[in-house]
């Protein structure tokens, strides 16, 4: 569901019912204006459409700061992997908050068949903040783009929660003892659901609002309850209970007692425990857990000072690879080093990782402890030279340095160096 800013919500179906989302109908009003003919424009969209392509990989719970930048055309993406039944939580903030600045945020599921992307949610309200339940086990992504020429710090945050209430009175995630897949009779049948063990009498309580669908007895339950999840389309089964103290046709609201804990069926020789199970229609039995398991904790703050982000910085350490993770885990395969000194400019920042930009415009993240802000070395030229606009022999000149003119040198990269001049304007200069 999506949370906007005035604290309604709508359904996600409701949602994508309409014609566009917002960032497509931004879209749709440049190509209207023509502004998708101009290198702005053109730049603009192009970002968004590689976004979804290239995407970081993150692990929840995850917080990012990053940078908006008015003369260059950006989109953040981030790929995390999520469970069906895990509620996925969306914040965004923009610095300063007065602005009137848009910021599309758009949340797509990845296919593992064809690698298709498909909407699940998205906002461009000014409080941006929006959740969704997931429906299978999958890739997503996540993508942020601000309207053109526009300025601003922005923190992404992605979280978990449970989409249900927690089952057993009392209990949390950390009551359950059996899980999902775990052998049964000899190895002949898998354990569907989780068994959360609990004082015998315990109140076993409705997950979600719905109707009690059937009351009953089973060799294998016991004493059960099944519940119609009205929310989520889907049925809750509650097994081995000690008594049932609702029946089939009573409407529920969460938290309404529904039986008490016990061990009957074949839980006859073990402890009392409730066995849950959710049951969705197309699916079959699907892992519970997800769907109750503990909300995650608020992620950690960037280390780094928010004014680093849009610096140039320099690699201080030559074994440093440009990764996709920001993780300290060695990388899947052999990657040859970023060289020392490499310029880098920082558009990111985790709590100990930058997101950073290479002089190839390539996106990754290394670590905050193997980069440095100080100058590699002062210099005066020779003769006069043109700065570059990026350090290629075709980019436009941004300004001449005259001979004899003293430059800080940032880094060094693939014969040319960043240097900012006397007056703080940074380029690239050929090295010679």
């Amino acid at each position: 569901m999506l949370l906007l800013s005035c604290g309604k919500q709508q359904t996600l179906q409701g949602i994508f019912n309409q014609k566009r989302t917002p960032h497509e109908t931004y879209s749709h009003r440049l190509r209207q204006s023509r502004l998708d003919q101009t290198a702005l424009g053109r730049d603009w969209l192009a970002a968004a459409d590689r976004a979804l392509q290239d995407s970081l990989v993150v692990t929840l719970p995850f917080r990012e700061t990053g940078l908006f930048r008015a003369d260059q055309a950006m989109a953040a993406s981030y790929r995390y992997a999520v469970r069906a039944g895990e509620k996925i939580n969306i914040a965004l903030t923009v610095e300063p908050a007065s602005t009137d600045v848009h910021v599309f945020v758009d949340a797509f599921e990845l296919s593992p068949d064809d690698n298709r992307l498909r909407p699940v949610a998205s906002a461009d309200t000014a409080s941006r903040a929006f959740s969704y339940v997931a429906e299978d086990d999958r890739q997503h992504v996540l993508r942020v783009q601000p309207e053109l020429l526009r300025s601003g710090r922005f923190t992404v945050r992605i979280q978990r929660s449970p989409s249900l209430a927690f089952p057993v009175k009392g209990k949390s995630d950390a009551a359950a003892g059996s899980f999902w897949g775990a052998d049964r009779d000899n190895g002949a049948r898998r354990h569907e659901g989780i068994d959360i063990f609990a004082k015998r009498g315990t109140p076993v309580v409705a997950a979600a609002p719905g109707m009690i669908t059937r009351v009953g007895e089973t060799p294998r339950g016991g004493l059960v309850v099944w519940l119609a999840d009205a929310t989520h389309g889907q049925h809750l089964y509650y097994a081995h209970l000690d008594k049932q103290l609702v029946q089939a046709g009573q409407i529920v609201k969460t938290g309404d007692t529904l039986g008490l804990v016990g061990n009957t069926g074949n839980a006859r020789s073990t402890p009392p425990h409730l066995h849950f199970g959710i049951y969705r229609g197309g699916y079959g039995a699907i892992d519970p857990f997800p769907s109750v398991r503990n909300a995650d904790k608020e992620p950690a703050a960037p280390r780094t000072s928010p004014e680093r982000l849009g610096q140039w910085v320099r690699l201080t350490d030559s074994r440093t690879v440009l990764r996709t993770v920001p993780a300290a885990a060695k990388p899947a395969r052999k990657t040859p080093g970023l060289p020392r000194h490499t310029p880098l400019l920082v558009v990111g920042a985790t709590a100990d990782w930058l997101r950073v930009q290479s002089p190839s415009g390539q996106l990754g993240y290394v670590p905050a402890s193997v980069v440095s802000t100080e100058a590699l070395r002062r210099e005066a030229l020779p003769a006069a030279a043109d700065l570059l606009s990026h350090p290629t022999a075709t980019a436009a000149p941004l300004d001449t340095v005259p001979a004899n003119g003293r430059v800080a040198v940032l880094g060094e990269w693939s014969g040319y160096r960043l240097v900012r001049n006397a007056t703080g304007q940074i380029g690239w200069l050929r090295t010679t």
